[in-house]
Order: C-alpha cells, then sequence, then structure tokens
C-alpha cells in the first residue's frame, strides 16, 4: 500500500557548539506558520483540494490519523521528523504531549478573496 504521506528530507543541518541550525525549505512554500499544541488536544479532521501541507515536528510528538478514497493510516511523528501531506488527504492531529511545529503550505489555505481551502 502506498502511504498517504511523505516523508521529506530537510534541505541542509549545521550543528556546532553554539547550536543547531536546519532549514526546512529555500522555495515552494507561500505560507508558513509555528503551530503550538497542548497535550490532550486535537487539531485537523479537515483536507485541503489545493493546498499540500507539510509539517516538521520541532518538539514534542503528534499521532496523525489520514485517510484517502477508502484508504486510512495512523503515524506518529516525533521531533525532527518532517512530513508532507497532499491535498483530498482528511488528517487529524492528536497530541498526546505538548508539541510544536512548523506548518507549511505550498499554496496559502486563505485565498485573497478569504475563502479557505479547509474542508470538513
Amino acid at each position: 500500500m502506498m502511504s498517504l504521506y511523505k516523508l521529506l528530507n530537510v534541505d541542509f543541518e549545521h550543528e556546532d557548539d553554539r547550536g543547531k541550525l536546519v532549514q526546512l525549505a529555500h522555495s515552494g512554500y507561500k505560507q508558513v506558520n509555528i503551530l503550538y499544541s497542548n497535550k490532550g488536544t486535537l487539531r485537523g479532521r479537515h483536507y485541503h483540494k489545493i493546498s499540500s501541507e507539510a509539517f516538521y515536528v520541532i518538539c514534542g510528538s503528534v499521532t496523525v490519523e489520514l485517510s484517502r478514497d477508502g484508504a486510512t493510516e495512523r503515524a506518529i511523528f516525533k521531533k525532527g521528523d518532517f512530513f508532507l501531506i497532499p491535498p483530498h488527504t482528511m488528517h487529524s492531529l492528536a497530541f498526546e504531549e505538548d508539541c510544536i511545529m512548523a506548518a507549511m503550505y505550498d499554496i496559502p489555505v486563505e485565498k485573497e478573496n478569504k475563502e479557505k481551502d479547509i474542508f470538513n
């Protein structure tokens, strides 16, 4: 079975005695959000018709339930994981611990006319 999500590689990482730099991407994304989620919360329960959404877990973990065309999948992502959810894939994110993630869209979810590419 083909996975409903795609694991991504970061563009670049550098670590030295000062700390660490992780470059997620240098092109391709037009909306970037930082998502702070509290333990015990649930987000998502939607899909996007045109936007692909990439997540990078900064700290904590998230359990993602995905479904598309009758197929379902569940995956747990932890610190340092980088993954992409393509359009038309229903996704729910459950947080069993506090979590911080970068969420990036290739096409912004809010259009200029204020309509949103978010569907239940």
